[in-house]
């Protein structure tokens, strides 16, 4: 199968379920936030290795957390009272640390400077946040995403300090709860948000999910409830 390649004048990508069995839907464009947006409305996401063309991403199955689902176990209740929490307070700081984290299986990162700049972008239009973990003022975890409607998508993880990551994800899940989000994207499986209560769904059902709550726009600020 041949994969396409966008045009950088429009905005259009193939129908998702059109990707190859490897999950690779198109190739090309570029990270404009128009061209971003648009992708994450319809589940489409980018992930590419340094030197390589953009490629986009539609891959079955798709991983989600149900917020329900959410495994907070006792030891990790108990961790997080260690830290303290912030929402968008450094955003940069995080995509970059989660940049930096070697990952099993992983040779180097696809966090390169083109998505940075993607998302500090998409941060300053309020659509792209972060969750950090400090100890003694010092941010020493976190994660970041987009949001999507209803949906938050996760991009990635990471923790300097044992559970400090897991513990932003669990006061993620606390606050898109009480805001009334709908679950969050975690894009493909993996052991480890499987082990929080990740769950892995057909292709179709998880967009079905996405264009159901995706157009529904809810008023919050991203402030810490105490």
């Amino acid at each position: 199968m041949q994969i396409p390649q966008l045009n950088k004048y429009s905005l259009i990508f193939p129908h998702p379920e059109d990707a190859n069995e490897d999950g690779i839907l198109a190739w090309g464009g570029d990270l404009n936030p128009s061209r971003l947006i648009r992708a994450y409305q319809n589940g489409i996401f980018p992930w590419y290795n340094k030197g390589e063309p953009i490629l986009w991403w539609s891959p079955d199955p798709r991983l989600i957390m149900e917020l329900d689902d959410f495994k907070l176990s006792r030891s990790l209740k108990k961790s997080m009272k260690k830290f303290e929490y912030k929402f968008d307070t450094n955003f940069s700081q995080v995509i970059r640390r989660c940049g930096t984290i070697n990952r099993k299986e992983q040779l180097g990162t696809w966090i390169q400077e083109d998505i940075i700049e993607a998302f500090e972008e998409l941060h300053g239009m309020g659509l792209a946040h972060s969750i950090e973990s400090y100890i003694d003022n010092k941010l020493v975890g976190g994660l970041y995403g987009i949001v999507v409607g209803k949906v938050f998508c996760g991009e990635s993880m990471f923790a300097d300090v044992s559970d400090a990551s897991k513990a932003a994800y669990a006061i993620l899940v606390k606050h898109l709860k009480i805001w009334g989000y709908d679950f969050i994207d975690c894009q493909v499986p993996t052991e480890h948000l499987k082990s929080l209560g990740a769950k892995e769904v057909a292709r179709t059902y998880f967009l079905d999910r996405l264009y159901k709550v995706n157009i529904d726009k809810l008023e919050h600020s991203w402030e810490i409830i105490k």
